[in-house]
C-alpha cells in the first residue's frame, strides 16, 4: 500500500474517537514480527499487526496514539488464504489496529463483537466488504 493508503485508512479511523492523533506505522518481515510477537505477546508465531499504544509521562502533552507493526507476509498469505483482495486487508490491519491503539479489545465476546462491528462499519465506510463476512456464512 501507499503512503496515502495507510493515511486514509487511518482518518476513516481515529477522527471518529478522537480529534486527532499521530500513528507510526512499521512494516516488518515474518522474523521480526515473531520476535516482537513472542516477546510482548508470549505467541511463538508471527502475526499480522501488533499495536502499541503510547503512554505519555505526566504533565506531557502529545498527540501520539502509538506505534503499528504490520508483517507484510502474514496479511499477504491470510488475504489469500480468507480469499480477500490485498488493499482490502491491508485497510483491515490498519483499522483493526488502530481500534487496539484506541483502546478495543476482543478477549472477551462482547468486547469482541463491539469491535468487529466498528471494524465492519469503518471498513463498509471506505467502500470495502465486511472483513468478517466469511465467518459470519
Amino acid at each position: 500500500p501507499s503512503q496515502q493508503d495507510f493515511q486514509l485508512w487511518l482518518d476513516k479511523t481515529i477522527p471518529l474517537f478522537q480529534p486527532q492523533a499521530e500513528v507510526t506505522i512499521r512494516i516488518v518481515d515474518e522474523k521480526e514480527s515473531h520476535a516482537l510477537n513472542h516477546e510482548y505477546r508470549g505467541k511463538d508465531k508471527p502475526t499480522n499487526v501488533l499495536s502499541f499504544p503510547f503512554e505519555a509521562p505526566p504533565g506531557m502533552e502529545i498527540d501520539l496514539l502509538g506505534d503499528l507493526i504490520i508483517c507484510r507476509q502474514v496479511v499477504e498469505k491470510e488475504a489469500i488464504e480468507q480469499n480477500k483482495p490485498l488493499l482490502a486487508h491491508w485497510a483491515h490491519m490498519v483499522v483493526h489496529g488502530s481500534l487496539h491503539l484506541l483502546g478495543y479489545d476482543h478477549i472477551e465476546d462482547d468486547e469482541a463483537e463491539e469491535m468487529e462491528s466498528l471494524e465492519t462499519e469503518i471498513m463498509q465506510g471506505m467502500g470495502y466488504e465486511d472483513p468478517y463476512i466469511a465467518e459470519k456464512e
